[in-house]
This record gives C-alpha cells, structure tokens and sequence, in this order.
C-alpha cells in the first residue's frame, strides 16, 4: 500500500520574497557555473538548502549552514509552516521543445518510505554513490526535506483529474515563473473529501519514480540510521511509528497518461578525463559494424536540437544515437530493426560506451560520463572541453518505464528526464513540525 498523506508544509511567506526569485531547479540539473547566478539572484533563493556556492568546496563540506540557515529563516519569518495538513497541488504550464502549449498538474505529499523490496515504491533506474552521499549530508544537517522525489502514477481514466483541479478555485498560495519560462500555480487541497479520495486512490496501486532516486534512497539511509539511533536509546523498543517524520519524505505525483506528462532523452557527455580522444570515422565503423551512418552538417546558425528533431526523432523505435566530437558535423548512427523489449539506452550503454569506449558500469556510475540537461549544453560541454563526444539519444516513453519497473527491472543511470522539472524551493517538509 503505497501511503500518500497530507502535511503541513513549510513555504516562504510570499509577502516577505517573490517567488520567482527563490524557486531552483533540482540539485543535479544546475551546472556548476549557474551556482553562483542563483546565489546572487536573491539573498533567500533555496540554492542555499541544494549546493554550496563553489564546486570545489563540495567534497569537504558537512552542509551544517544549511541547518543554519533554514533555522534562521524560520526565526525571521522567511519561512512559515502551514497550521494544517493538505496536498499542495502544482500546475505547471510550459512550452514544450517542438513549440506546443502544455500544463502539467500534480500534488506534493507526504510519502511513507517502503524499501523496493516490498514492490510499493519502483526504482526504474541505478543509482550513483555520489550524489546519494553528498544528499545524505544534507539531509543530517537540515533535519528537512528540501527537494522532493518526482513519482509517476497510472491514471489512464483520470480519476483524480477534477479534485486535483478544484484545489485551485479557492487554494491557491503561490505563483512564480522560472529561467525556462514555465509558469507555476500552488494550491492547498484540504476538502476532506478530496483529501481521502487521492489518498484511497494512491494506496491501491505501486508508484514509479520518475525522478530523484538518489533523494529516495538517501531518506531510506537516513530512516535506517534514525531507527537505529532510537534502538540504541531504548533497545527494548520494538514498535514503530509508521509516521514518524523520519519514516516519510516530501514527494510530488504526477499521473503518467495526463496531458502535459512529457518525457525528454538525457544525453550523455565522456569526459575528457575519462576518455582521451573521439574516434574517427573509420574507428567508428570498425568499432560499430552492424551500425548504419551518416554524417548531417551543423551548419551555422542551426541548433543541435532541431537537427535531432530532423534526423533522430524519425527512428524513434529502432536503435539509434548521434555523436558530436565538437566539429562542424554530427554522426547519426542506427540499424534497420526495431528495438522490440530492448531499450535505446541500453544498447548505447552496452554496444558503445561500453563497446566503443571501453567503460563498464562502474566507470560510469564513478563520473566518466556527464549527463546535461538540454542538447545545447552537451554540445557545449564538448565544444569547451570539458568532454571529448557527446551522445544524444532518443526519449523513452512511459510505457517502457512501466514494463521495465513491473518486471523488476532498472535502467542504466539518468535514462529519463520528465519535463519540467519539479523545482525547489515551492514546499519542504521539516521534520521537527
């Protein structure tokens, strides 16, 4: 049963900051030179409660002023918590890459936390150990939870479409609109009937993270070292409570099948610390003998994304990818084949950046390959020499999301990115409240 309560969240008090100003992107979509933009954009911008301001201090840090600094907001008002538990429901309207009008509703809730093992919570991708023990400093420090996991449900007859939408007839709480242009709408759902209706919906059915295992299993390791703590303290404790702040962490839900519910590629870029050099073309052709090819000119002016628009989208469903080595041409690779069970993304990870490269899985998981958020920063990241070939790819699509997380299965790491992004900086949920 998947436990899908109303809290009491903490938010920043709109008369006090604009939300536009304070809202970020999640942790691990903001590239190192955007950090100090977003540091210096507000002087309570959540940046703050997500990264230090200088990579390099990242490694050594405890991220004690996060704790601080969330404690000082509270004292001076920054930050008020709610009096009442509710969803908070998030329409999000954005434009989409191929220039369609989309909105996205969903809701932020509390979320029992469920080891995988028990099938209630589904991981459809691996994770890196980085980022899961550099989050978990975070979470020690702060005692909150201060980005959400993204979660995806089946709603195929939109059940929950109308009450999620009446939240904002009466609700609404706050409004901002982010670098990208995407427009956001916060709401308070706390009709009880409602309330129990989304709650007896989500505790019939399993949840797929969409986005943010490492924020999942970071909150399962910090549960694990609270209940351990609590043991030590009382080793004749034997009963739990199912909700203690500890055993919940903040998530949002989005229905998969609701209009608005995009899933865009992650790209991949190796690093010029890892790799030396791009193969050329004739190293290419050895290394990939049952691959088609064909070089499309980047001419000037053109954007990398719609040649990929051009070119690679039309062999959606077959096995396919482009190289950029940074020259004035990309190379489109594919087989005349469908990908039937198989995945794109995992035939790259196993026919080329193990195949061609020479990367196991370890290598990759360990920072070989970078994954940017956009085409246009890989192609960037390539061009300044920060990686030596970037690799885009075609998206998934939710049904192979489902069918690999129903079977028990995971993709290799960053195989999705669901558009837009959940950013920081709407709700936390603090543990002391």
């Amino acid at each position: 049963m998947t436990a899908v309560r109303p809290f009491r969240a903490l938010r920043y008090d709109p008369s006090r900051v604009e939300l536009s100003r304070v809202i970020v992107p999640p942790y691990d979509v903001i590239a190192a030179d955007e950090r100090e933009g977003f540091y210096e954009r507000d002087p309570y911008n959540a940046i703050r409660f997500e990264l230090t301001r200088n990579l390099a201090e990242e490694a050594s840090t405890d991220y004690s002023e996060v704790g601080e600094t969330l404690a000082t907001w509270r004292r001076e008002g920054i930050l008020a918590g709610d009096e009442t538990p509710a969803y908070y429901v998030m329409a999000q309207r954005f434009t989409a890459p191929d220039g369609r009008k989309l909105e996205r509703i969903g809701f932020f809730a509390e979320l029992g936390l469920e080891n995988y093992e028990s099938r209630v919570v589904l991981p459809h991708e691996l994770t890196l150990a980085g980022p899961k023990a550099d989050r978990l400093k975070v979470l020690r420090a702060a005692r909150a939870n201060l980005s959400s996991v993204f979660l995806l449900y089946e709603d195929r007859e939109q059940v929950l479409a109308e009450i999620l939408s009446s939240a904002f007839v009466q609700g609404v709480v706050g409004r901002a609109v982010d670098d990208a242009g995407v427009e956001y709408v916060l709401a308070r759902l706390d009709d009880p009937a409602g309330v129990e209706t989304v709650r007896s919906f989500m505790a019939d059915r399993s949840a797929v993270i969409a986005d943010g295992h490492h924020r999942y299993e970071t909150a399962l390791a910090y549960r694990d070292e609270q209940r351990a703590l609590l043991s030590q303290r009382d080793p004749e404790a034997s009963q739990r409570d199912p909700e203690a702040r500890f055993e919940g962490t903040l998530a949002y839900f989005a229905n998969a099948y609701a209009p608005g519910s995009l899933l865009l590629p992650i790209h991949r870029v190796l690093l010029t610390s890892a790799v030396a050099a791009a193969p050329d073309a004739a190293q290419w052709a050895a290394s990939l003998p049952d691959w088609q090819s064909r070089l499309v000119p980047l001419e000037a002016g053109a954007s990398v994304s719609s040649l990929l628009a051009d070119h690679l989208a039309p062999l959606a469903g077959h096995p396919a990818f482009v190289a950029d080595d940074g020259g004035d041409s990309l190379r489109l690779f594919w087989q005349d084949r469908p990908l039937g069970e198989d995945l794109g993304v995992r035939i790259l990870e196993r026919e080329v950046l193990g195949g061609v490269f020479g990367l196991e899985p370890a290598a990759i998981r360990e920072g070989a390959v970078s994954f940017p958020k956009s085409a246009e920063r890989a192609a960037l990241d390539v061009r300044s020499g920060v990686g030596c070939v970037a690799l885009y790819l075609n998206p998934l699509l939710p049904e192979d999301v489902f069918r690999v997380t129903g079977s028990g299965e995971v993709m290799p790491p960053k195989s999705t990115f669901f558009y837009p992004k959940v950013p920081t900086g709407l709700v936390f949920r603090d543990h002391r409240d």
